[in-house]
C-alpha cells in the first residue's frame, strides 16, 4: 500500500474516533440545554455548513478530527455568547452536569468500541479462547531452555521485583514479560509438583517484543450464537479498558516506558493493519477508541479528566480558581502532554532505525 493511502487511512481512523468523542459532548450538552453554536467535522476553513436549529453543522477543509463549540467554553469569542443566557452556558449548569458533559466524550468512545467488538464477534461467529500456559515446545538457545523449562510445564505464577501475577492463560505470560522482562521467577507445575525457575526474557529488536523461547498450545475456537456475541464483545471491551488503565498505572511507576508509542507508531500499525482486511481495521478502531476515551479521563489539565478535576476542586472550595492559577495549571498540563508525545515519538523513531 502506498504511503499516501496509508496516511489517508490513518487520518480517517483518528478523525472517526475524535468525531465520535465530540458527538458525545454535543449530545450531553444539548441534553442539559447548553447552547452549541457549531458541530464541526474537520478543522480549518468551512467548506460546507448547514444550520439545523441553533447549531451549525459544518465540514471543514482539513479532515483532522472535529469539535463542538459550546457557549461559555474557554476559547469562545466573547461577542458570540453575549446574547446567550448564563444558564445556557457550560459554566451556567450545575457542576454535576458539567462533569457529565466533560465525561460524555470518553463514554461515547467506549460505547463505540463496545459496539464494534460485539459486531466483530457476531460477524466472525466464533472466538479464540486462550490456552493454559502449558509449554508445548522449548526453542534451543533461548532463555527458557537455559532456565530449565521442559515440555509439559504449566506456568501458574510469575514474579518480578516489582509485581507478581497468578497466571490464567498463555496471554498472561506474554503480556507480563513485556513490562517486567528482567529477574523473573516462574512457578511451574511439573509432575504435580511446584518448581521455581529463574529467567531474564530476551529482547527481539525486529518485532520489538521480549521473548522466552517457548510455544503454548493454540487457543480453542468456540462457536457463538448471535446472542452469545454480546457478552463476549462486552468482555473484550472491559479487558481493553482494564489493559489501558493497567498500562497507565505502570507508566506512572516508570514501567514499560520503552513500549510507549506516539503518532509515528500508531501510523505504522495503521499502515500494516489496513493491508490485513476490514475486520482488523475495525478492531484497531475499537482499540484506539478505548485508548483515547480512557486517556481523556486522566486528570491532566487540557484533557477532559483535567477539566473534571478542576470542576471538583472548585466545587469543594466553593469558588472559581484564580485565572492565573488556571493558566499555570493548563500550561503545566500542556508541557506534560507535549513531553510525553515527544518521548513517545522518539521511541517510535528509534524502533525504525
Amino acid at each position: 500500500m502506498s504511503g499516501v493511502l496509508s496516511f489517508i487511512y490513518f487520518i480517517l481512523i483518528l478523525s472517526v474516533i475524535i468525531i465520535v468523542h465530540e458527538l458525545g459532548h454535543l449530545i450531553a450538552a444539548k441534553k442539559f440545554n447548553v447552547y452549541c453554536k457549531e458541530f464541526s467535522i474537520g478543522m480549518g476553513p468551512v467548506v460546507w455548513q448547514k444550520q439545523k436549529g441553533e447549531t451549525a453543522w459544518s465540514i471543514r477543509a482539513f479532515p483532522i478530527g472535529g469539535f463542538v463549540a459550546m457557549a461559555g467554553e474557554e476559547g469562545e469569542e466573547e461577542d458570540t455568547d453575549e446574547d446567550i443566557p448564563f444558564e445556557r452556558t457550560i459554566n451556567g449548569i450545575s457542576p454535576l452536569k458539567q462533569i457529565v458533559v466533560m465525561g460524555a466524550g470518553a463514554f461515547m468512545n467506549i460505547v463505540f468500541a463496545w459496539l464494534i467488538f460485539i459486531g466483530i464477534t457476531a460477524w466472525q461467529g466464533a472466538v479464540s479462547v486462550p490456552s493454559k500456559a502449558i509449554v508445548q515446545t522449548v526453542a534451543p538457545n533461548y532463555p527458557a531452555e537455559k532456565a530449565g523449562f521442559q515440555v509439559g510445564d504449566e506456568v501458574v505464577k510469575i514474579q518480578s521485583k516489582e509485581e507478581s501475577i497468578n497466571v490464567k492463560s498463555s496471554d498472561d505470560v506474554v503480556e507480563f514479560i513485556q513490562y517486567y522482562p528482567q529477574d523473573l521467577t516462574f512457578t511451574v507445575l511439573r509432575d504435580n509438583k511446584e518448581v521455581k525457575l529463574h529467567m531474564d526474557a530476551q529482547y527481539n529488536e525486529e518485532d520489538n517484543i521480549y521473548q522466552m523461547g517457548v510455544q503454548y498450545p493454540q487457543g480453542e475456537i468456540k462457536k457463538l450464537t448471535l446472542l452469545e456475541s454480546i457478552p463476549y464483545g462486552t468482555e473484550q471491551m472491559i479487558d481493553s479498558v482494564k489493559s489501558v488503565i493497567d498500562a497507565l498505572g505502570k507508566l506512572i511507576q516508570g514501567v514499560g516506558l520503552q513500549n510507549l508509542s506516539g503518532p509515528v507508531g500508531i501510523y505504522n500499525v495503521t499502515a500494516e493493519i489496513t493491508q490485513a482486511g476490514f475486520i482488523p481495521v475495525l478492531a484497531l478502531i475499537a482499540l484506539l477508541s478505548v485508548n483515547i476515551g480512557v486517556m481523556n479521563l486522566v486528570p491532566i489539565p487540557i484533557l477532559d479528566g483535567g477539566r473534571i478535576f478542576i470542576i471538583l476542586i472548585e466545587t469543594l472550595i466553593g469558588r472559581k480558581l484564580n485565572e492565573k492559577v488556571q493558566t499555570a495549571v493548563m500550561m503545566a498540563g500542556l508541557i506534560l502532554i507535549v513531553g510525553l508525545m515527544v518521548f513517545a515519538t522518539w521511541n517510535d523513531v528509534v524502533r525504525l532505525l
